[in-house]
């Protein structure tokens, strides 16, 4: 996939739907019984990018500080979702062990890798960081993983909604109105282009996690050393 590409596309598309101020706003944010759970394979973007990004945070915080902005703690690349965030779901409906066996097998000799971050771009609902690959290991975990688990007999829901490409980070998903359209925009278009670092992917977390990746919210099943004899299980 030609990532740039594909991220212009939908920053334009994007741009004309924010200009008519047809805003996605996510209603579940702050809803105390949302129950949606699932099961991801995810990689964490450096301190280095992370504090990069809350410089963009700041400023869109100066001006609209009702929508919803990404803690540090919650900032993330998806690697694969294993089981997508459905109600109901708890790990009590699976062996967690085979999961984490499946994975293992799927890592096996796969080096880190690097993820650029550069610009930014948009969705009706939020604000998404850019990340771009150049190696193909991404492309061989996601492959393998898939051809892994449709050859099992475990649950799974593996490209359902969508067939994962690329290497983004949400940061801000519209939990109200956006008040000062053109102020949002012009902070956006600055940072079109901005580059907020590159992360060296040396680790991989397999975690059971909400819809938003919230910390509070998350509990790490395994983490996976890329290029290491198997996984470290957490406590």
């Amino acid at each position: 996939m030609d990532l740039k590409a594909h991220y212009d596309k939908l920053w334009q598309e994007s741009l004309s739907t924010i200009q008519m101020d047809n805003f996605q706003v996510d209603k579940h944010l702050h809803d105390p019984t949302d129950d949606r759970f699932g099961i991801t394979l995810l990689a964490r973007p450096n301190v280095a990018v992370r504090q990069s990004v809350q410089k963009l945070l700041v400023d869109l915080h100066s001006i609209d500080p009702q929508q919803y902005y990404y803690p540090e703690s919650d900032l993330h690349i998806t690697v694969l979702s294993i089981i997508s965030c459905q109600s109901g779901f708890s790990l009590k409906q699976i062996e967690v062990a085979a999961y984490i066996r499946l994975i293992a097998q799927s890592l096996t000799d796969i080096p880190p890798f690097t993820i650029d971050f550069h610009g930014i771009t948009a969705s009706p609902s939020s604000v998404i960081l850019q990340g771009f690959y150049t190696t193909g290991t991404l492309d061989l975990i996601r492959d393998r993983l898939r051809q892994t688990f449709k050859s099992s007999d475990l649950t799974q829901s593996i490209n359902k909604r969508y067939k994962l490409q690329t290497a983004h980070s949400t940061v801000v998903r519209f939990a109200h109105s956006v008040e000062k359209r053109d102020e949002l925009l012009a902070i956006l278009e600055e940072y079109r282009s901005f580059s907020f670092g590159s992360t060296q992917v040396e680790e991989l977390e397999f975690v059971f996690n909400d819809w938003y990746q919230r910390a509070k919210k998350t509990n790490v099943l395994a983490r996976f050393p890329l290029a290491a004899p198997g996984p470290v299980l957490s406590i």
